[in-house]
C-alpha cells in the first residue's frame, strides 16, 4: 500500500512458517524463498496481495545452488512466483534451461504471462519505454560529477561526527596528544584481501600521515611475527599503542572475527597494561569478542579519510564522541566491559 514496486526474494528458508502454510511439507521439502511457491506465490502475492514484481537474489549464491541442479532451479524460480531471474552464469545455457522449463510445463502459460505483465508493468510505470524512445534511458556521464560534491562531503562529515562511538575507556587513556603520547606504535589488522569491497587505499599511510601532521611519531608494527621483545624497552619507546581494525568482508561469514596474522602474533593486545592502548574498529562493531582485554575501544564504522580524521580529533578531545553503542558490542562477554 505504500508503493513498493519490486521485492527481491532472498535465498532464505522459514521452515516452521513454510510448514504452517503447507502442512504437507517435510524437512526434505523445504526450499529457499526463491524456489518456494508457498512463500512467493501463496504468502507474498496472494495473502499479502503484493501486486508488484518479484526478482530472485543472485542465482550463483549457495542458497540456490545447494537446493538442486541449476537447470532445474532456473525455471523453478519463475514457477515458484519470481518474475525476473537475476544473473546468468552463461546466457545461452541459462536461457536454454528457462526455455526447456517452459516447454516441459514447469513454467505454465499462466505463470509466464503473469510474470511478463509484472515486468512490463514496472517498466511502464518507470517510463522506460518512453525514455528509450527519447534516448534518455541512460544517464549522461556528466551527471556523475555531483558525486563527491561539497554537499556530499558535508553529509559524510556529519555522519562520521554523529556515528563514531566510544564504547569504553575504563583505563582513562583519553585524551591523547603529541605532548603526552608522541611515539605511537600503529597496529593495523586487515581481513579479506582482494574482496569485492576492497577499496585499494593504504589505510596505514592515511593514519600515519594524519598523525604525523599533528606532531606524532608513528612506527608501523610488523604483525607477521610473534616476537614481543623486551617489555621495559617497549615501554620506554612507545607512548601509545594504537590498534586499528580495517577488516572488511563480503559474504564469507555473517560475523567477521579478528584473524591474527600469525599464531600468538605480537599484534594481539598483550600491551594493554604496559602502555596506553586504544583500539579502533573501522568496520565491524563486535571486535571486543576477540580483544576483551582492550580498555579503550572505539567503533568508527568506516575507513574513509574523513572518518579517520574525526576519530583522531575525538581521541585528542577536540571533538566529543556522539555515537551510542548497543549491547551487541560486548559480544555477550562480561570481561569485554572491564
Amino acid at each position: 500500500n505504500n508503493g513498493v514496486e519490486m521485492i527481491m526474494a532472498g535465498h532464505i528458508a522459514l521452515p516452521e512458517y513454510q510448514k504452517a502454510l503447507d502442512s504437507t511439507l517435510e524437512d526434505k521439502d523445504i526450499l529457499p524463498a526463491t524456489l518456494a511457491p508457498e512463500l512467493i506465490q501463496d504468502l507474498l502475492k496472494t495473502k499479502l496481495d503484493f501486486n508488484g514484481m518479484v526478482i530472485t537474489d543472485a542465482s550463483h549464491m549457495l542458497g540456490m545452488t545447494a537446493a538442486m541442479r541449476r537447470e532445474d532451479y532456473v525455471p523453478k524460480s519463475i514457477a515458484a512466483g519470481c518474475d525476473m531471474f537475476l544473473f546468468f552464469n552463461d546466457i545461452d545455457e541459462d536461457f536454454g534451461f528457462m526455455l526447456k522449463g517452459y516447454q516441459n510445463g514447469v513454467i505454465t502459460e499462466e505463470r509466464m504471462t503473469d510474470a511478463l505483465k509484472r515486468v512490463l508493468g514496472l517498466k511502464a510505470k518507470l517510463n522506460l519505454n518512453t525514455k528509450q524512445a527519447e534516448g534518455t534511458l541512460l544517464k549522461d556521464e556528466s551527471e556523475l560529477e555531483v558525486v563527491g560534491s561539497e554537499e556530499h562531503l558535508q553529509m559524510r562529515a556529519d555522519a562520521a561526527d554523529k556515528g563514531i562511538t566510544l564504547v569504553k575507556d575504563t583505563q582513562n587513556n583519553l585524551p591523547i596528544s603529541p605532548e603526552t603520547h608522541k611515539r605511537i606504535r600503529l597496529y593495523l589488522l586487515e581481513g579479506e584481501k582482494g574482496g569485492i569491497y576492497e577499496g585499494g587505499s593504504d589505510i596505514a599511510k592515511q593514519i600515519t600521515d594524519e598523525l604525523t601532521s599533528r606532531g606524532y611519531e608513528v612506527t608501523l608494527n610488523d604483525g607477521s611475527t610473534r616476537v614481543k621483545g623486551k617489555t621495559i624497552e617497549y615501554r620506554e619507546n612507545v607512548d601509545l599503542a594504537l590498534e586499528v581494525s580495517d577488516i572488511v568482508g563480503y559474504g564469507a561469514q555473517n560475523n567477521y572475527r579478528i584473524q591474527w596474522s600469525t599464531a600468538m602474533s605480537n599484534e594481539v593486545p598483550w600491551f594493554v597494561y604496559e602502555v596506553p592502548t586504544v583500539f579502533v574498529s573501522l568496520n565491524f562493531t563486535t571486535h571486543l569478542h576477540d580483544a576483551t582485554m582492550v580498555k579503550t575501544f572505539v567503533n568508527a564504522y568506516h575507513n574513509n579519510e574523513e572518518t579517520i580524521k574525526q576519530v583522531i580529533d575525538k581521541l585528542e578531545g577536540k571533538s566529543e564522541f556522539k555515537g551510542t553503542p548497543n549491547e551487541n558490542v560486548w559480544a555477550n562477554k562480561w570481561q569485554a566491559k572491564l
